[in-house]
């Protein structure tokens, strides 16, 4: 299985980081997993989501994911920098390095 990036649904997201079988995961449960693979073979759209709202739900039951690191950085701006793109995107840690702007 390849590395799960910023793109992707729910379902990559479960399959891979939550159902016991996936790259990522340790441990798991086997009632979500059964719920995984209930939602990996249903074909109504809305029932589908209705189960992975149900596996994210029991996933903030249970905790099981919590964070370990408050990634900070370091960015410092020069006098020549017009935009500096430092806060583009909510909640990522890293600039838009192509819409930086330098001053004429």
């Amino acid at each position: 299985m390849p590395a799960v990036g910023n793109s992707g649904n729910a379902a990559s997201r479960v399959g891979e980081f939550i159902y016991s079988k996936g790259t990522y995961a340790y441990g798991g449960y086997p009632d979500i997993d059964e719920l995984f693979l209930q939602q990996s073979k249903e074909r109504d759209v809305a029932k589908r989501e209705a189960i992975l709202h149900k596996i994210q739900q029991l996933t903030i039951d249970r905790a099981m994911f919590l964070p370990i690191m408050d990634y900070r950085t370091l960015r410092g701006v020069g006098p020549r920098v017009a935009d500096h793109a430092l806060d583009g995107m909510p909640l990522n840690p890293f600039p838009i390095y192509e819409d930086i702007k330098l001053k004429n």
